[in-house]
């Protein structure tokens, strides 16, 4: 008699609770994408088949699968393929460069890539002299070669679960970051690391297995993949899968599916509250709004509450290095402390430290820091990077917050977008969130720019409201009658539209490189 190795038994992987939720929900709906719609049963055997071939093809276990494209089933049966045949999944920006992909391509040191056919331009600039064992695409119709959502579809391709041996403490997913100070750099995800949070999310975020959930947000980014996505399917949920947030759809999605649970971030919310037919749909079945990726202004919020009455709030907080919920604030803690990002979910312990990682007081500022099941091993290949992050023994989150009395945590700010004006320093937020009382203020950012007097002069980029009129005189008068004289704008700049990035963040870099000079 052969003997089980304890990891085929044990099953701590991504592939093997999909494959139990695909036992237990199989005629369930569990992803819509279009006029294509995947049963859970359908889904498993859809993953196997595209897992078999990716094998087949001359990966294997351990390689790095690079994934460059926008969100489709056939991106989430990709992702989940490379899960179950232990290959190493890269998401990739959709809107990067041939140059960005290329350095992602050679950093991680991908064997294979499949990309959106509409990318193709970029792929074969970045690919030229590259050794790739696979090059193909996720969803081609009629395209000779490797395609994802192809073998998918096929029923003559093999079904059945790939034999191999992986565990827990397999690599899942290379996350990059943004790279907004430097060049990006890969968190190192393991298979029971992103299981910790999944679980946690499915406790602390209240997703069920019997409400739709609307996911518009890219795919690459891991809030909407690892927060949302994955737990829902885990639970037997039916997902319904846009490509882009665009205020119309979601709008429609929302009334026509039924959708119970959304997120997006304060950008994304703010899009569809100005949409001119936003109290014509009937959004009476959402039922958890879930925020994130940036700070949602409390304006904003209370706005949001009025316009979906009954609708529960969910503050989530994190970073992709934490898989990425860190924190949460639940709907029955928002009236009392709506500006707060809330308290540590159940596997993240987390504190609020000094230079020489001393606890501070209650309201004290300091850098946030974490210990984790669900936290990266460390950064590809950058052991100084991994090292400068856990120093001390907890990682570094690289954001100002403090927490209060009871426990519940408040972002300061990026440490990088904190503002040093005349030797005091002032959060970006605090000045936001002064301006975005303003009756004519639809969108704010506040950013440092170089100044001999004051080192950084504190600068409001505003986008007015459709219709409104408003003058820069108007908007400082504002902020004097609410805020210290050194935390006013020195300079307000008009805009129609703030630079974000394809996930919602609103990017502040960009803003200061065009108006520096």
């Amino acid at each position: 008699m052969t003997t089980t190795p304890p990891s085929r038994i044990q099953q701590n992987t991504i592939g093997a609770a999909l494959a139990r939720s695909a036992r237990k929900h199989g005629d369930r709906l569990a992803l819509a994408f279009n006029d294509r719609q995947w049963r859970y049963a359908e889904l498993d055997r859809a993953v196997n088949r595209v897992a078999n071939a990716l094998l087949a093809s001359g990966l294997a276990p351990g390689d790095r699968l690079a994934v460059y494209g926008k969100n489709s089933d056939a991106y989430v049966i990709a992702w989940l393929a490379a899960t179950r045949a232990g290959l190493v999944h890269v998401p990739v920006n959709f809107a990067l460069s041939a140059d960005e992909l290329r350095y992602i391509l050679e950093q991680s040191g991908a064997s294979g890539l499949l990309s959106d056919l509409s990318l193709a331009d970029n792929v074969a600039a970045a690919t030229t002299g590259l050794d790739l064992t696979l090059a193909g695409t996720l969803h081609a119709e009629g395209r000779e070669g490797f395609d994802a959502l192809r073998v998918a579809l096929d029923q003559e391709h093999a079904d059945g679960e790939p034999s191999v041996d992986i565990d827990g403490a397999s690599l899942a997913q290379l996350l990059y970051t943004s790279g907004t100070t430097a060049a990006p750099k890969a968190a190192m995800m393991t298979h029971q690391a992103l299981l910790a949070e999944y679980l946690a999310c499915m406790v602390e975020l209240d997703i069920k297995g019997d409400e739709p959930m609307l996911a518009a947000l890219p795919l690459y980014h891991s809030a909407q993949m690892h927060v949302f996505l994955m737990p829902a399917l885990l639970l037997g949920a039916p997902v319904h899968l846009r490509e882009a947030p665009l205020p119309d759809d979601c709008l429609a999605q929302i009334s026509r599916q039924g959708i119970a649970s959304f997120f997006a971030p304060p950008t994304v919310w703010i899009g569809l509250l100005r949409h001119p037919d936003f109290d014509k749909h009937d959004l009476t079945a959402l039922k958890k709004a879930y925020y994130g990726a940036s700070i949602m202004p409390v304006p904003v919020l209370e706005e949001l509450r009025r316009r979906i009455p009954g609708v529960g709030l969910y503050n989530c907080y994190g970073q992709s290095e934490i898989a990425p919920l860190a924190t949460v604030l639940r709907p029955e803690e928002h009236d009392a402390r709506p500006a707060s990002a809330g308290r540590p979910i159940l596997t993240v312990e987390t504190r609020i430290v000094d230079a020489e990682m001393n606890d501070v007081a209650p309201g004290e500022h300091g850098e946030i820091v974490h210990r984790s099941p669900q936290l990266l091993t460390g950064y590809w290949d950058r052991p100084e990077m991994t090292e400068e992050a856990f120093v001390g023994g907890w990682f570094h989150s690289g954001d100002v917050g403090y927490f209060d009395e009871a426990g519940y945590l408040y972002i300061v700010d990026r440490i990088k977008d904190v503002i040093n004006t005349g030797g005091v320093v002032v959060a970006s937020r605090e000045v936001e969130e002064a301006l975005f009382t303003h009756t004519a203020v639809s969108e704010v950012a506040v950013i440092g720019l170089p100044d001999d007097k004051w080192i950084e002069a504190i600068t409001a980029v505003v986008v007015p409201k459709a219709g409104a009129e408003v003058t820069e005189e108007a908007l400082i008068a504002h902020a004097k009658a609410t805020m210290a004289p050194y935390k006013v704008p020195k300079r307000v700049v008009f805009t129609e539209a703030l630079p974000k990035s394809t996930a919602g963040k609103i990017l502040k870099r960009h803003l200061r490189q065009e108006l520096k000079g």
